[in-house]
């Protein structure tokens, strides 16, 4: 069977018969990945009695229905089971956490934030780190050496736009 490059979904090809069996196919895989949404973090046995519609991330060592699909994207649907084997940049959002959980490197990372800088109302509030700030050390003029500090710290708290200028 022909399929997508990223996620395998079937292809209809021309003069197929039965087309409707492969594009509800692929639809049922694409309803498990679009806008993905897990009920909690990855477990590795299938719960008691799962609604259909319930998808989850199954975790290393599974058991069960799940067995051999350890990093799969599951949903349960009425015909049972069904498996998708995640691609880097897959995303899922963790109900029962409120939480994401991205599928990078061939494993998933749940709750893990990456970007560049963070932008709320407008306002950049937290960018790339800054370089260390040394503290007062020694000395006779220890106020001196503490505004010098206090200034650094509010330089850097400024540069990341965490305090106003």
């Amino acid at each position: 069977m022909v399929g997508t490059a990223r996620f395998a979904l079937p292809l209809i090809a021309p003069g197929q018969a039965q087309k409707e069996l492969f594009h509800n196919e692929a639809i049922q895989s694409l309803d498990v990945i679009a806008a993905a949404a897990v009920e909690e973090p990855p477990r590795a046995t299938p719960p008691g009695s799962p609604a259909v519609g319930q998808s989850y991330i199954i975790a290393a060592s599974p058991t069960g229905a799940w067995a051999g699909k350890a990093g799969c994207l599951t949903c349960f649907t009425s015909g049972g089971w069904r498996f998708v084997d995640p691609r880097d940049g897959l995303l899922t959002f963790v109900k029962s956490t409120a939480v994401w959980a991205l599928f990078r490197s061939g494993a998933w990372e749940v709750g893990t934030v990456r970007g560049s800088s963070l932008v709320l109302g407008g306002q950049q509030v937290v960018g790339t780190r800054g370089a260390a700030i040394a503290g007062p050390a020694g000395g006779t003029t220890i106020d001196a050496e503490s505004r010098t500090a206090i200034g650094q710290i509010l330089t850097a708290l400024r540069q990341h736009g965490l305090i106003e200028t």
